[in-house]
């Protein structure tokens, strides 16, 4: 049974649309560190940031709240950059997961691409190694990137289920359910641990499971904050947990 991650970005994005400038008030709502204890609380297992360059949802005093007061394992989404390496091996969360990054992108479209940037790459896993962090690698589902990935000595790597959440026909949802079943197959073959995340959601993850067995971890956010307007954040979040243990 794989574990959840909840991702807590989209609670600061609502936060930053009125306290950008203001985050130390008391008044400073949504608060994603209280609601990051509410998701341990409901079954999450570890929770996910992605402090961007532009810092446009989750800030840094936010990650350092969490990495002080998150009772399970607190994951720190990052770019391959020397700054964000800097600043990951003082914080020391328990996992790293370089992401590529680009300031017009609304979320993260696309994997990192580890065999155009194979030598950043493997110096950034080997210092946060170094360090004690455990360093995955979002990647989309292909074998070069899987292989590179090993070879740049990462344990593990996080899957990019976009292209299946985003999937619009049943040929389509087929096609991409292959792809990211032989990519976890190969992956484990070469000794990576296998999550997966990215458009992820209350009725695409049971045939996700089904068809992609033996994953670590699911890494799932906006799904799970939007169906917290209808329900509130420890509902969605136990509905999801509850979702991976069946």
């Amino acid at each position: 049974m794989p574990v959840l991650g909840v991702n807590v970005d989209h609670i600061a994005t609502l936060r930053q649309a009125r306290y950008r400038d203001d985050l130390k008030s008391p008044l400073a709502e949504p608060d994603p560190v209280t609601l990051a204890r509410t998701a341990e609380k409901a079954g999450a297992q570890g929770i996910t940031v992605h402090l961007r360059e532009d810092r446009r949802h989750i800030q840094e005093i936010d990650v350092r709240r969490l990495r002080r007061e998150a009772k399970t394992s607190l994951n720190l989404e990052m770019a391959v950059t020397p700054a964000m390496v800097a600043f990951a091996l003082r914080l020391r969360p328990d996992e790293a997961c370089l992401v590529p990054e680009s300031r017009e992108e609304v979320t993260t479209e696309g994997g990192l691409d580890v065999v155009g940037r194979e030598k950043a790459v493997a110096d950034a896993v080997r210092k946060l190694s170094k360090a004690g962090v455990e360093v995955s690698l979002f990647i989309d589902p292909q074998p070069a990137q899987i292989e590179a990935a090993a070879r740049v000595g990462a344990p593990c790597i996080e899957l990019h289920t976009g292209a299946y959440a985003n999937a619009t026909t049943p040929a389509k949802v087929r096609a991409a359910l292959e792809r990211q079943k032989k990519a976890a197959a190969l992956a484990k073959s070469l000794g990576l641990r296998v999550n997966a995340g990215h458009g992820l959601n209350y009725k695409n993850v049971p045939p996700f499971l089904k068809a992609v067995p033996g994953l670590h971890t699911l890494n799932i956010g906006h799904s799970i904050v939007s169906r917290a307007l209808a329900v509130g954040f420890g509902p969605a979040v136990a509905e999801m947990a509850a979702l991976l243990r069946k």
